[in-house]
């Protein structure tokens, strides 16, 4: 089974989370999608209750059953830290079965070399990458095939979703209506 894995804070998971998982079931060809949930990106300040965020994400996705998502809670079970290659490797030995897929905006393949192992990440597994504002991906795709051209670097043709985690929180915060 070809596996997406869609990783990330989910801060609040939103509609455009929801958009890019359709996407990736429907258009991109992927059998699944994981939701992984992850309790501490380490590029990031710590965040909030990561158990709250997880059962956020299980009801949200409950509200969508036409997506072929699973929600998982494999970071939320690890020692910290929680990277992405400690994840992929243990969904790989967990399910050998399935190809798995990691999924990310443009913003992140930018800032890809920075992740551990992301040359391994890249080899053994792959990204697909959706559209984000103001990241040129083809750009960002040459650049890394320059250093190593047997890298996965799929470019999906999803809609560009221009709404963000952290604007929902700004402006839940400034008392907006953000539904």
């Amino acid at each position: 089974m070809k596996v997406a894995v869609y990783s990330g804070s989910f801060n609040p998971l939103h509609i455009g989370h929801l958009a890019i998982m359709e996407y990736l079931t429907d258009e991109a060809l992927f059998d699944k999608v994981y939701l992984v949930v992850t309790p501490q990106n380490p590029f990031k300040n710590p965040g909030d209750n990561a158990e709250k965020r997880f059962q956020d994400a299980v009801e949200a996705v409950r509200r969508h059953p036409g997506l072929n998502v699973k929600v998982e809670d494999i970071e939320l079970r690890m020692e910290p830290p929680q990277y992405t290659i400690r994840t992929l490797d243990a969904l790989k030995a967990r399910e050998r079965e399935n190809d798995f897929t990691l999924v990310i905006g443009a913003d992140n393949l930018e800032s890809f070399p920075r992740w551990r192992d992301y040359s391994r990440i890249l080899k053994e597994y792959g990204v697909a990458v959706f559209p984000r504002k103001g990241y040129h991906r083809g750009h960002l795709r040459a650049r890394l095939l320059k250093e190593d051209p047997s890298y996965r670097i799929e470019l999906l043709k999803a809609p560009l979703v221009n709404i963000s985690s952290t604007e929902i929180r700004e402006g839940i915060a400034e008392g907006r209506d953000m539904t």
